[in-house]
């Protein structure tokens, strides 16, 4: 997990914050506590049904208030752009961001903890009752929902683009190339993951 931080730090850059820093804006609140870190996570594990962002967003975002709308988004696209699980990066990203690898620890304990216990003794039930008719139905329901959760969240996340023509033309390929072309995903962020730092890079 350390050489893990490391290299999310040796990305973006070091900043005076405690812990493992970004280089981004302070955040609007003060830095959390680690108890609060492995609270606010596993309230995320506990409570995000049918995908954790949009609930991960509207807690650290607009609740606590620990990121920023843009800090938020350029966290989570360095996330999503490092082999594993996004909401388990981004946990392990703003955790050390504070505490550094303590902080990323307590951060992915909440959010694993949890949903662990809960998926073992739902995974026993479902093999037991997994051919009844209302089971079947429960699960189309949830997947629906869950498929608009993450439509409202992309389109959130995206919001801090407005103004910045160079990475609403990387969005719009990336939605392109993956969701029309049907590309490899290894192959659309090793061609748009430079394109997009190349054409947001900060002008002299």
């Amino acid at each position: 997990m350390n050489r893990f931080v490391s290299v999310l730090v040796t990305a973006v850059g070091e900043s005076p914050r405690a812990g493992y820093g970004f280089r981004m804006q302070p955040a609007p609140s003060p830095i959390p506590s680690r108890a609060a870190l492995f609270g606010a996570f596993a309230e995320i594990g506990m409570l995000g049904f049918g995908g954790v962002l949009p609930l991960a967003r509207r807690l650290i975002v607009e609740r606590r208030r620990w990121l920023s709308a843009a800090e938020f988004t350029d966290l989570l696209a360095l996330c999503q752009f490092l082999p594993g699980p996004n909401i388990v990066n981004f946990a392990v990203a703003l955790g050390g961001r504070f505490y550094g690898a303590a902080g990323s620890l307590a951060a992915v304990a909440g959010l694993l903890g949890g949903p662990v216990a809960v998926v073992i003794g739902l995974g026993a039930l479902y093999g037991r009752f997994a051919s009844v008719p209302a089971v079947a139905h429960g699960l189309a329901g949830l997947a629906a929902a869950a498929a608009g959760l993450v439509l409202a969240t992309a389109l959130r996340i995206a919001a801090p683009l407005r103004g910045r023509p160079g990475g609403i033309a990387v969005a719009v390929a990336a939605v392109l190339a993956v969701a029309v072309l049907h590309l490899p995903l290894w192959l659309v962020l090793l061609v748009l993951a430079p394109a997009g730092v190349l054409l947001n890079r900060p002008h002299a």
